[in-house]
Formats: structure tokens, C-alpha cells, sequence
């Protein structure tokens, strides 16, 4: 098994908690060990990595990645920094729950993040996906730190149908709840009824970090956008080549 950042889990689960309601957690996400070591170097104290990111530089659609491919990505990444990874590993590939947290940890993450909607079929039942991360809790017991993805927004749900499958996933044992894509004017009403750390997917035009943490975010994530940012240099810089070929 690969050893373990310092710190490991529990260091990351100490960053989401008693925070300044200015100062939400920020997580870069790193789509390879350059990027990550990049993050780290900047001064970031944790990452966590986004599949689509990690697909997209693997030259996979979003959701199409190999299991055996993204966890080979998420253990390059894990092995380049020092600081606590957490990696997006989809809705668990069909694995079992030991061998889902067997594989994570493997690559050296101490974190997971785990969606609750199947590509195919939609939103999975509540009470099901709670099961399920109830015994990816009971087999990784504190050793990860669990992010419990909420997929409402994503199927035109309600804010209230996002609160309630966030408070069975927190007692579930979910460190953080992560109603991906929620619009920034439901953050107070998702904080108001969430108790537990509050992830929030940050977009272009979304207002700062610390203004999101005041409207009630705890964590502040990018799925892949950094990545998307990074190749719009790229794109500037293959046509600034090719105007002086």
C-alpha cells in the first residue's frame, strides 16, 4: 500500500473544520502530478482531484475512464505532493466497498468522493446510496475522508430533495456533502439545513471564495475548470507558435 501523506486523513478532516465563515477551504484539482505539484507548490494544503479532469487528460469522455486507469492517475498524483489528496472516483466503479476503499487508499488518498447517480439510470434511491456509504465508512473507519456527491441539481431537483439526501448521507457517516452545481443563491438554504461541511463546485462569474463561504460554503471546489483554464492557455500559445511557424 502507498504510504500515506502526512497527516493522512485526519489532517484533512481537520481543514474543513472551525473555519472563519470568510475562509472556506479551497481545493485546487490537480489532473496530473505536474499540476498537482504546481498546487502545492503555490502554498494549497490539500487537493482533490476531478475525474472529468483526470478523463479529459487521459483522453477519455467524462464518466469513461478505466477504473484501473483513474486510480493509476490519482496514485501518479498522490506520490508527486506531500499535502492530503482526495480522489473523485466517480460512483465507485461497481466495486464493493472493501475493495473501493482498498483500491483509494492503495493510491495513497486519504480522501473520496462519491456520487449518487448512475450515467444511465439517473439518481440512485437515497436510502440505497446511504447504505452504501455506511459500509465504505464501516471498512475505511476514520483512514478516509468521505465526500458524499448530491446529484439533485443535476436532474432539475429541488434544493429541499438535495437537503434531505445530504442529511442521510451525513448520517451515513459523510464527512462533507457536495450538492454539485447548486446555484449560488441556494447556498444559505442548503447551510441552513445542512449541518455538517458544505462543498460548493465554483464557477466563472460566481463570487469570491470568501463571499461564498459567507452565503454558507465550507469547501470550494473547481471540478474541472482549472484544467479547462489551463488549456485556453495552451490554445493561445499553439496559435501564437503557429503565426510565427
Amino acid at each position: 500500500m502507498s504510504a500515506v501523506p502526512t497527516g493522512g486523513a485526519g489532517a484533512l478532516r481537520a481543514l474543513h473544520l472551525a473555519r472563519p465563515a470568510d475562509r472556506p477551504l479551497v481545493l485546487p484539482g490537480p489532473w496530473d502530478a505536474a499540476s498537482a505539484r504546481a498546487f502545492e507548490q503555490a502554498g494549497f494544503p490539500a487537493l482533490a482531484t476531478p475525474s472529468a479532469g483526470i478523463a479529459a487528460a487521459l483522453g477519455h469522455e467524462d464518466g469513461a475512464t478505466p477504473a484501473a486507469e483513474m486510480f493509476a492517475a490519482v496514485a501518479r498524483i498522490a506520490r508527486a505532493v506531500s499535502v492530503p489528496v482526495t480522489a473523485d472516483v466517480e460512483d465507485g466503479y461497481g466495486l464493493s466497498p472493501k475493495e473501493l476503499v482498498h483500491r483509494v487508499l492503495e493510491t495513497g488518498a486519504v480522501g473520496v468522493n462519491l456520487e449518487d447517480s448512475d450515467r444511465t439510470k439517473g439518481l440512485k434511491e437515497p436510502a440505497e446510496q446511504a447504505d452504501f456509504l455506511a459500509a465504505v465508512r464501516a471498512e475505511a473507519g476514520p483512514e478516509l475522508f468521505v465526500n458524499a456527491r448530491v446529484d439533485t441539481y443535476l436532474h432539475e431537483d429541488t434544493t429541499a430533495a438535495a437537503v434531505e439526501r445530504a442529511l442521510l448521507y451525513e448520517a451515513a457517516g459523510a464527512d462533507c456533502v457536495y450538492p454539485i452545481k447548486a446555484p449560488v443563491e441556494d447556498l444559505p438554504e442548503l447551510r441552513a439545513g445542512i449541518a455538517g461541511p458544505l462543498n460548493f463546485l465554483v464557477r466563472p462569474g460566481d463570487p469570491s471564495f470568501a463571499e461564498l463561504g459567507r452565503l454558507g460554503a465550507t469547501r470550494i471546489t473547481f471540478g474541472p475548470g482549472l484544467l479547462l483554464r489551463t488549456l485556453a492557455g495552451v490554445t493561445a500559445l499553439a496559435e501564437e507558435l503557429l503565426r510565427e511557424a
